[in-house]
């Protein structure tokens, strides 16, 4: 760390520091928080379903739960599998208030999805963080979907809303829930704001993880109902099917 000796408040000078990589701790490549090789490493999510991203051996399909029953949402972009180094990247970043770690993850999916825009993925109109329950929020300090939305507003230069969604009633933690107890715990969990006006636009959820997508299809389908033309979903991590 640099710092200016002559002056007697010392200024940190972010343009003369050196990062080093979170995960090894060696210097870092580029202007982000990782080296090469540990970025190289990362659990990328290869092959998986074109519309909710559920891991799959091949690139360009869709999977039996999507053409049986097509989701709310369009697509799902994540970068990883929700699998080590990521996970614990996330657990810390949620759990433990480490900002640095969510930052990068953040960095790298921003990356991700400037790509995918020039592959020729719409932009949205706007980024809606997914809403965290009240007590959980008290309990943590912060919505870590919020922080993620507000750092891939910058990087993607993209308006975000939080006031839009409200989650309206408190439900238990789905971590450790099936999908089917997942689905009963959402219904009528999430509301829309008085003052939101979705009609008409292109809106992006911003989670931290998709495991089921009972989430973000309670959300999407609220969202459709008002009258989003469409609904996208941005997240870190995407969880395979148990066994997988």
């Amino acid at each position: 760390m640099r710092c200016q000796p002559e002056n007697p408040h010392q200024v940190y000078n972010w343009l003369k520091n050196k990062q080093a990589c979170l995960l090894c701790d060696e210097p870092a490549d580029a202007a982000t928080a990782i080296c090469t090789n540990c970025e190289a490493e990362l659990p990328w999510l290869g092959g998986h379903c074109q519309r909710c991203a559920l891991p799959l051996p091949d690139s360009g399909l869709t999977c039996g739960g999507c053409l049986r029953n097509p989701p709310s949402f369009e697509r799902v972009e994540a970068p990883w599998r929700y699998a080590f180094p990521v996970d614990s990247l996330i657990t810390r970043f949620k759990h433990q208030a480490k900002w640095p770690m969510g930052r990068l993850l953040g960095e790298l999916l921003s990356q991700h999805l400037l790509h995918a825009f020039d592959e020729g993925l719409p932009r949205p109109d706007l980024l809606l963080p997914v809403p965290l329950a009240g007590r959980r929020q008290r309990q943590r300090g912060f919505n870590q979907a919020l922080m993620l939305a507000q750092w891939l507003s910058t990087a993607l230069q993209l308006p975000w809303q939080d006031a839009w969604l409200q989650r309206v009633i408190d439900t238990p933690a789905q971590q450790q829930l099936d999908a089917a107890t997942r689905k009963r715990n959402l219904r009528r969990a999430f509301a829309l704001a008085p003052q939101s006006r979705v009609a008409g636009l292109h809106l992006a959820l911003v989670d931290d993880v998709l495991t089921t997508g009972a989430t973000a299809e309670s959300l999407a389908r609220l969202l459709r109902k008002a009258g989003a033309a469409r609904v996208d979903v941005y997240c870190l991590a995407r969880t395979p099917k148990p066994g997988d």
